[in-house]
């Protein structure tokens, strides 16, 4: 666990402090208190429509908090950023942005739009010869480079998906935030991508995963925040938050777990 408001420490690289969150009349994130240090790896999990996805446009800016006394949100200490900017800092491989990406589109183009926070190149865009080398070294990084030449809509799922983990990492960024990364990808697409998530955080980048799904959580990540009804209900070390009671109440149904070299089942 992160020690807060420590002057000794770096700053955050999150830090939300009484964040709450309205779509409409209703109150989807209910003073959220976190904090996620740099090059830290956390899954936060829970169901559906507990205020995950909230979360993650919260913090992307694209869902603006409540304005009241107390309530603040830093990226590494600071409150305002151009999103241009941020998106350097932070990846996103979201399931949004890749419905957006099925087009003629190639696996470079993709990669290459992250540049210009596109999802593919157009007439507009200039790009210069390090674009190319840093698009092409991270298609490399998650072993897909045979995928620059094809085309988006030629790809299966979890092709796609690597395209957009080496789209996320073109500006080399701090972490990685994974929304509901293995969502529509058979069993082989999953221990890829997950193989790839593992990667990643042995290499240094922090991980910040999102999901519903407990098989997502790669023995790296040490910290999970449990979220319900858009509050956070548990936050700890994966072995202390992860039990079956706590599960079986997160998801409204009794609920086995089984553990075994990092990982976890629930049946």
């Amino acid at each position: 666990m992160s020690v807060k408001n420590d002057p000794t420490q770096p700053p955050a690289l999150l830090d939300l402090e009484k964040v709450s969150v309205m779509r409409g009349q209703k109150v989807v994130l209910d003073r959220i208190n976190l904090r996620v240090d740099q090059s830290e790896h956390i899954a936060i999990l829970g169901p559906n429509g507990c205020g995950k996805s909230t979360f993650i446009k919260t913090v992307t800016r694209e869902c603006y908090s409540v304005a009241e006394e107390g309530s603040s949100i830093k990226i590494l200490g600071e409150t305002n950023w151009n999103v241009f900017e941020l998106r350097s800092l932070l990846g996103i491989v979201s399931n949004d942005l890749m419905s957006s990406c099925t087009s003629e589109a190639t696996g470079l183009d993709v990669v290459l739009s992250g540049f210009f926070s596109s999802t593919r190149i157009f007439p507009n865009h200039t790009i210069d010869p390090e674009h190319w080398r840093l698009a092409e070294a991270a298609l490399l990084q998650v072993g897909v480079p045979h995928l620059g030449a094809r085309a988006v809509e030629q790809m299966s799922s979890g092709e796609a998906k690597r395209v957009l983990i080496a789209r996320a990492l073109v500006h080399k960024p701090q972490a990685l935030l994974f929304d509901e990364p293995c969502n529509s990808l058979d069993i082989a697409a999953q221990h890829d991508l997950r193989a790839t998530m593992r990667a990643l955080a042995n290499s240094g980048t922090g991980i910040i995963l999102v999901t519903h799904e407990l098989l997502d959580i790669v023995p790296e990540i040490e910290r999970v925040v449990l979220m319900s009804s858009g509050r956070i209900v548990a936050d700890g070390a994966k072995e202390d938050v992860l039990q079956a009671d706590a599960l079986s109440r997160l998801f409204g149904r009794k609920v086995e777990l089984t553990r075994r070299d990092g990982w976890y089942w629930v049946w």
